[in-house]
């Protein structure tokens, strides 16, 4: 019934998967009772519709079913869904057949008596028959002999071709070089523009350095430039191809990264605007949970998107996704961080990385001569110092760094000198060593951090006392200029507020 489901058979009929085989346990039976209160789907035909081969059998027919098998395995060029009719509980007197033996244990009483319905011994309580033993023993022998055939197979393919291995394990071990950063930083552009566009020669330089990195986003790459440029495309009958065209499908678009991931042999992306990250958020805590190698190119990031007004323009969804055990979220300012993002993605092999890229152009960053661009790998890094010392620490991420370094110059202006701390990667600060983080955010001196998004998470940061320019309401449709304006966002407004806060207001 998920919508998920929809939207992967879909995808996965179109592509012509025909190694792709589904059992269908066709018990009638959900957790409120039978299926027919709310599900009359004619479950076949539907999957046909998709482009499957799809068919019933009885479900407890063993033979019917291994006939099933073979038919499925024939066809090449299509998957298939065997829908087998089964009777939940079977055997079960009172409970086959009903919601009680969906979510109940059946209790002593029914499982003996099920065990009588079906001839089985009331003893032992748990019975392994030495016949299904002595089966699966000869089964493991025969498949170890298969799997001994097959790795002699591949040794004696990789002595004679030792380029083609060599590929091979580097796409099976998703290898990353160790000069990756280096790599990127010298492909970031230092110009200024939009994250999302900075970001697309990023990754072109990162598809050139890692083989195994593959991806493509939900019916929208003219919007996040997420193309793998230098290869095709994935498309029915040809997987030659390093991008994916997930199509309107942001929740199956996650579900199938996480099953690249699984496979392993390829590190997978997907990309769709932030706030369409609500549609696939079950794939996101799933990937986290898993400690899988997922990543995810969210653009569109904040209320300065524009035009398209308060139904697309994010809110809430940096902090959200920020209380995601192990998802790190990433949301850089210009090139250079961009490099950084995709680094920290690339490298974290046991967990998934969000990257939040702006829609709208942003300036590029100074930074002083004899700069450390790996501070950037350590989530937050001084950008702009104070002297001769800082009464205030602004911390900002993305679009809103460029915003607190005009604010700073007019605090400084008014005899308030402040430092600047780009914190591209907050979670990631914040497991740094406390010298570190003492270095950047000095104990005692204010901190005030400034996102256009909820601010609550902030507070980790800034401290109890801290202030946060945020927001707590939804954005508007308007011209991102003036959107900063009213809501705000403009050097001059965030100036003040530090000022008054500084005051006294706090």
């Amino acid at each position: 019934m998920e919508g998920v489901s929809h939207e992967a058979a879909s995808f996965a009929g179109h592509l012509r998967l025909g190694n792709l085989i589904y059992l269908y346990d066709d018990n009638h039976i959900s957790i409120e009772g039978d299926t027919a209160l709310t599900y009359s789907d004619d479950v076949p035909r539907r999957f046909q519709a998709y482009g499957w081969q799809a068919f019933a059998v009885d479900g407890h027919d063993r033979a019917a079913v291994a006939a099933a098998l073979e038919q499925a395995v024939a066809q090449q060029e299509r998957p298939t869904l065997i829908c087998c009719r089964t009777h939940i509980g079977y055997g079960a007197p009172r409970k086959q057949d009903t919601a009680h033996a969906h979510g109940e244990p059946l209790g002593e009483e029914e499982l003996n008596a099920a065990k009588q319905a079906l001839g089985w011994p009331l003893e032992p309580r748990f019975r392994v028959p030495d016949e299904v033993r002595a089966l699966f023993r000869r089964r493991a022998e025969e498949l170890r002999a298969e799997y001994d055939a097959w790795q002699a197979g591949f040794r004696h393919w990789a002595e004679r071709h030792p380029d083609l291995a060599a590929r091979w394990r580097e796409h099976m071990e998703a290898r990353v070089p160790e000069d990756l950063f280096e790599r990127l930083l010298a492909a970031a552009p230092r110009e200024g523009d939009a994250t999302r566009s900075l970001g697309s020669k990023v990754l072109q330089a990162a598809a050139a350095a890692v083989p195994a990195l593959v991806g493509g986003s939900a019916d929208l790459d003219p919007s996040t430039k997420t193309r793998i440029q230098s290869a095709p495309s994935v498309a029915p009958g040809r997987f030659e191809g390093r991008t994916f065209h997930f199509g309107v499908r942001e929740h199956g678009m996650g579900a199938v990264l996480n099953g690249i991931a699984l496979h392993g042999g390829f590190i997978p992306y997907g990309s769709t605007f932030l706030i369409f990250s609500d549609y696939m958020r079950p794939p996101v805590r799933l990937a986290a949970l898993a400690e899988q190698q997922v990543i995810y190119v969210f653009t569109h990031d904040s209320v300065f998107l524009g035009e398209d007004g308060p139904t697309h323009q994010p809110v809430e969804q940096l902090s959200g996704l920020r209380a995601v055990p192990h998802l790190l979220v990433v949301r850089p300012a210009d090139g250079p961080e961009c490099a950084a993002a995709w680094t920290l993605a690339l490298r974290r092999r046991r967990a998934p990385t969000a990257l939040a890229l702006t829609r709208q152009k942003l300036p590029a960053l100074p930074r002083a001569d004899g700069f450390d661009w790996s501070l950037m790998l350590r989530g937050g890094y001084v950008l702009a110092e104070a002297s001769p010392r800082p009464r205030v620490v602004l911390v900002a991420t993305g679009s809103e760094v460029a915003l607190a370094l005009e604010a700073r110059e007019r605090l400084g202006k008014g005899g308030v000198p402040a430092r600047v701390v780009s914190m591209l990667a907050p979670q990631l600060f914040l497991e740094q060593d406390a010298a570190y983080r003492d270095a950047v955010l000095p104990p005692g001196v204010p901190r005030v951090a400034v996102e256009a998004g909820v601010p609550d998470y902030w507070y980790q940061v800034v401290g109890r006392e801290g202030l946060v320019i945020g927001l707590q309401r939804f954005g508007a449709s308007a011209p991102y200029t003036v959107i900063a304006e009213k809501l705000g966002f403009t050097p001059e407004a965030v100036a003040e507020r530090v000022r008054a806060w500084l005051a006294g207001a706090r």
